[in-house]
């Protein structure tokens, strides 16, 4: 393991490890962290008391952050005849069908999300083990596969993100950046875990926040009390 830095140490002695905070701590703490030079990422953390080898407790969607994350996302679209035209005007870096479809094959990945119309994803099937491995495969679940390219491309470029629990039952959510104030990184927590708990699949049972925590990139993470954070969602 690759010894952290004296600056990431002395700034990881403000963190508790053995403490559970409170939503308003943590938001509160997380700011002190900052250890880069560059402007990190705010980070949320879940695991969830799912088995995601089910079906019935897969939990996977979308949120729009009021905020936006901070970050700029290079955006293709697999479309095809007016709608290249509507999805590079909607604000896509990329757009078009065959061409990209082969250059991908190629190895090109360039883009930081995909979303294709339906009448493109038999051509994308191809592609599912090279996308799919990287999260990049589009999904109607995920608000990736549409037939409004301009409502969706305008939405993620605004902020919209899509998130899935991953084969251990946790989920990553960038929620802003540090240089964000503290209102709205808070603004974007909230909508963020009220998602995520209205997602919660009925056949989950017993504590469904089993973990909770934020961090930014290259911060130490900040436990935050499960049982405490539907409450402050409320509020």
């Amino acid at each position: 393991m690759a010894k952290k830095g004296k600056r990431y140490q002395e700034i990881a002695k403000k963190v508790d490890k053995m403490k559970l905070y409170t939503p308003e701590e943590a938001l509160d703490l997380v700011f002190e962290t900052k250890s880069a030079k560059f402007t990190e990422t705010v980070e949320l953390a879940f695991r969830l008391g799912v088995d995601p080898r089910h079906a019935d407790q897969q939990v996977r969607g979308t949120v729009v952050l009021p905020h936006g994350t901070g970050k700029t996302i290079k955006i293709l679209v697999i479309t095809s005849g007016d709608k290249i035209d509507e999805a590079l005007k909607a604000g896509a870096d990329y757009a078009g069908d065959d061409e990209y479809i082969t250059k991908i094959q190629g190895g090109w990945l360039d883009f930081d999300l995909v979303i294709a119309t339906p009448d493109m994803m038999p051509k994308l099937g191809k592609l599912g083990k090279l996308l799919g491995t990287k999260g990049l495969m589009p999904n109607p679940k995920s608000g990736t596969v549409t037939t409004d390219v301009a409502k969706t491309v305008d939405e993620f470029k605004k902020g919209k993100l899509a998130f899935k629990v991953d084969k251990l039952g946790s989920i990553h959510v960038p929620i802003g950046k540090v240089n964000f104030d503290k209102e709205k990184i808070t603004e974007n927590f909230k909508t963020v875990v009220d998602q995520i708990i209205k997602l919660k699949p009925d056949a989950s049972k017993g504590q469904y926040l089993r973990t909770v925590a934020i961090s930014l990139t290259m911060g130490p993470g900040i436990k935050i009390d499960p049982l405490l954070v539907n409450s402050y969602v409320s509020k």
